[in-house]
């Protein structure tokens, strides 16, 4: 940020003051949120913050300042909370509480969106998603779940929840029996954006990690969205590794394969795909290989062609793991299949070679 920009902070600031008229405060506002905007870079953001802007902004989210000030304040507020720096000042200024208020049915969606995206951007800090949680904001964000909210705040808010859920158990646990499992397995479907359903299906993966919200994702009917989102880029790793989750459950793991998520997971192997994903479709098939008429699909499938690949790709500890746990499988009192193993790993050789000669 120059230092001009600077120097206009630090003149907006003191322009927010209590005395300061309504109208003087939202214009004031806005100003600040566009400079936390444009500025965008971690560098910008932190001036702003240090020049004492987060306490005003926290005071301005009251209930008393009305709507388009609320709004203005919770966007900044959305757009300062992106870097490290700036968090503990947040939470420090006592933005929480009103934050979770803002929430609350009473606000527009403008302003829940704006909430909603600050209180994310702060529940990736374990300790401060406890503070979350203790503001009460989990029964207000899966209401916003439901299909009066805008697909934005409901993207948000999953993506909240994910975060939420992913830093602490008991949270997940509080956060299901809000019954935000069935609105989350609803977003997961082809009405849904892209990004909506890659976030439902972040939260789900976070919230399948207790027996009881494995048993109720799948009694949801998530299961089949999830295998539908294993053919999407945006979706697939998320929606492997909540089925690699769910397929820890004797009957999920049969459901999994009854909807056919072999062959797109041993798709999502191949060399071409992200590392991520590789990883999360091979954690997924290590699950799945451990019943033994689920080895049969996984190699009618072409998944040893594609598992020997990948092990010869030099993949992280974790996912060779994986793979070495389906190959062992596969080759279990299985004869045809070492063959196959076997085969596969002498051709991809010679065609490493090869290229090797070229």
């Amino acid at each position: 940020m120059p230092p001009l920009a600077r120097r206009d902070v630090r003149n907006l600031v003191r322009k927010l003051g209590a005395d300061a008229r309504p109208s003087q405060q939202r214009e004031t506002l806005e100003s600040i949120a566009d400079l936390s905007v444009c500025g965008g870079d971690r560098d910008s953001l932190v001036a702003i913050a240090a020049a004492g802007a987060i306490p005003p902004l926290e005071q301005l989210l009251e209930s008393g300042s009305g709507a388009e000030v609320q709004h203005a304040a919770a966007a900044a507020l959305a757009n300062l909370s992106k870097t490290d720096e700036n968090v503990g000042i947040i939470a420090s200024a006592g933005a929480i509480p009103p934050l979770v208020q803002l929430l609350g049915s009473g606000s527009t969606h403008e302003v829940q969106r704006c909430a909603a995206a600050a209180l994310n951007n702060l529940a990736v800090y374990p300790e401060i998603a406890v503070t979350i949680v203790g503001a009460g904001a989990i029964p207000p964000l899966v209401q916003m779940l439901g299909h009066g909210s805008e697909s934005e705040v409901r993207r948000g808010v999953a993506a909240a929840l994910h975060n939420l859920a992913g830093n602490n158990a008991l949270s997940a646990d509080a956060i299901a029996d809000a019954g935000a499992i069935p609105p989350l397995v609803k977003m997961l479907s082809r009405g849904s954006t892209a990004r909506m359903q890659q976030h439902a299906a972040k939260a789900l993966w976070a919230l399948a990690t207790t027996p009881e919200n494995k048993v109720a994702i799948a009694t949801a009917g998530g299961i089949p969205p999830l295998v539908q989102l294993l053919s999407q880029p945006e979706s697939q790793h998320a929606a492997a590794g909540a089925l690699t989750r769910l397929a820890v459950n004797a009957n999920n793991k049969a459901a999994i394969a009854a909807a056919v998520a072999i062959p797109p997971l041993v798709r999502m192997l191949a060399a071409g795909s992200p590392a991520p994903a590789r990883q999360s479709a091979a954690a997924a098939l290590g699950i799945l290989a451990q019943t033994t008429e689920i080895v049969a699909f996984i190699a009618s499938a072409g998944g040893i062609p594609a598992l020997v690949q990948l092990l010869l790709s030099g993949p992280d500890d974790l996912t060779k793991q994986a793979v070495s746990q389906v190959l062992t499988a596969l080759s279990h009192n299985n004869a045809e299949n070492r063959a196959a193993i076997v085969a596969a790993h002498a051709n991809l050789l010679r065609g490493m070679e090869r290229l090797g000669m070229n």
